[in-house]
Formats: C-alpha cells, sequence, structure tokens
C-alpha cells in the first residue's frame, strides 16, 4: 500500500528507512542540483580530503540542469526539468556514501551499485515526472546561492529552498527494493506464461 509523506530538509535516517518503493514524498527545505560534472568534482574534492562549498548531509540531491534568469541581482528558476539519472550511476554510490546526502531525485531507473548504496547508508532515489519542469519550479521559493558556475548554468550547484516539492515517487528505498527490477521481474514473469506461449517459445 502506498504511502504518503511531507519531509523536511534536514532528512534523518531513520525517517528514509520508513519509506518504500511506491511511496510518495514532497521535501521541503533545501535541495540541491547536480548532474555530472558536479559529481566528478565533488568526489575529485572529497578524494584530496577537500571540503565541498555546499554541506550535501541529510539534503536532497536533484539530477536537473534549471533553466535560470536573473532578475536584478537574484537568480530565478525558470523551470527544473530532471535529468535522466542513469548518466550519474558511475557517480552516485559514493557520492551518497562520502556526502551523507538521503534523497536523490531524478528521472527513469538508476542501476544495482546505486541501490546497494542506499541500503548501506540509509537513501532512496526518488523520481520527478519527466516534461514538468515548469511544475517544479513552482515549489522553488529562492536560489539560496550557486556555486561552481564555471561549469555552466545547467552544470552548477544550485542551491534551492523548496515548498513541498513533488510529488516524488520511491524508486529505489533502502531496503533494497528498485522500482524498474521490479517491472522488469513481471515483464518476463507474464512473457513466459502468456506470450512465449503462444508464439511456441
Amino acid at each position: 500500500m502506498m504511502a504518503e509523506y511531507y519531509l523536511k530538509t534536514p532528512i534523518s535516517e531513520d525517517e528514509v528507512r520508513k519509506l518504500k518503493v511506491g511511496d510518495v514524498i514532497y521535501i521541503t527545505g533545501i535541495i540541491i542540483t547536480a548532474r555530472d560534472s558536479a559529481h566528478a568534482r565533488a568526489l575529485e574534492l572529497l578524494s584530496k580530503g577537500e571540503k565541498l562549498p555546499v554541506d550535501f548531509n541529510g539534503l536532497a540531491v536533484y539530477h536537473c540542469g534549471p533553466v535560470v534568469r536573473k532578475v536584478d541581482d537574484k537568480w530565478e528558476i525558470v523551470a527544473a526539468g530532471p535529468t535522466t539519472s542513469i548518466r550519474m550511476e558511475v557517480y552516485e554510490a559514493d557520492f551518497i556514501e562520502k556526502t551523507g546526502v538521503r534523497v536523490v531525485i531524478g528521472k527513469g531507473g538508476m542501476g544495482s551499485k546505486t541501490a546497494e548504496a542506499c541500503k548501506q547508508f540509509g537513501a532512496v532515489y526518488a523520481i520527478f515526472t519527466g516534461g514538468a519542469a515548469a511544475l517544479a519550479s513552482k515549489a522553488m521559493k529562492r536560489v539560496v546561492k550557486v556555486e561552481w558556475i564555471d561549469l555552466g548554468i545547467p552544470e552548477a550547484l544550485w542551491v534551492i529552498e523548496v515548498e513541498n516539492f513533488g510529488p516524488l515517487m520511491v524508486a529505489i528505498d533502502s531496503h533494497g527494493e528498485n522500482f524498474y527490477e521490479r517491472v522488469n521481474r513481471e515483464i518476463q514473469k507474464r512473457l513466459k506464461e502468456v506470450v512465449y506461449p503462444k508464439i511456441g517459445l
């Protein structure tokens, strides 16, 4: 049975451990955008023992390259749709371990390394609807700051204050369940039971 949760950052491990695949969550507080280049730079700095310009501990990282505009001296988020998350699979497990991030937000599935890190360190991967970039921006109340803008606007770390950001569906929980793997198992089962016999396989 699907449940609905309203979470405030910083999010505790106990809160995350309650979540199960299929649950819907809304986040209030701070989320930070990060794509490929930001993940790579963050892990490189951490491997050298250096500090990051933002603290991800207990927060949510959003795989997103936002569309922004500057009004006077302030940044505004115009649209903020999710980036395909499998691109970050090579980084995400280490990122979860080393930063203490609790919620990873993106689009599409992620792999077994990320799922194992969620289980081991107490995090979840949640998906936001693709194609709803304007809807996402409505929950974004203000840009707190931006870091690493030298990477380019889409790749920078945008620190954003959000209110009831969602709906987000938990696709990988901290108990080893993966929504996309579950769907694939069901498809394979139905193929074997229904389709293959009909075509003589």
